[in-house]
């Protein structure tokens, strides 16, 4: 997919609406308009990686703020200490389906696997 048609850029470039929880340079984390958890936040990298395969693509050190970003929004929604589920799903199967790299952070309720 060209980067100009997915819906995760166009957010990020602010071409989109979307509940924005946390913003920063590199990384993006919003409100899924589809939540399935009382807490349900899609956490992005700016740069355009389709999937996890991709990743090799972006720097270390948003890598590892996207981890970091997950955990922050977390907290400030209220599930830090109760517990949330941070997921990625990768590729058709997996239920993917924006291609573009995302982080789900899931909460609020008991989390099992799927």
């Amino acid at each position: 997919m060209d980067e100009r048609d997915c819906i995760f850029c166009k957010i990020a470039r602010g071409e989109m609406e979307a509940e924005v929880v946390h913003d920063e340079d590199e990384v993006l984390a919003f409100k899924d308009i589809n939540g399935r958890a009382p807490v349900h936040v899609l956490v992005i990298p700016r740069q355009h990686v389709g999937s996890l395969e991709e990743v090799t693509r972006l720097p270390e050190s948003v890598t590892r703020r996207l981890l970091e970003v997950a955990s922050t929004v977390a907290e400030k929604l209220g599930v830090g200490e109760s517990g949330y589920a941070v997921r990625i799903n990768n590729g058709p199967d997996a239920g993917q389906e924006i291609f573009h790299l995302h982080l789900h952070v899931l909460g609020g309720q008991r989390i099992g696997m799927p």
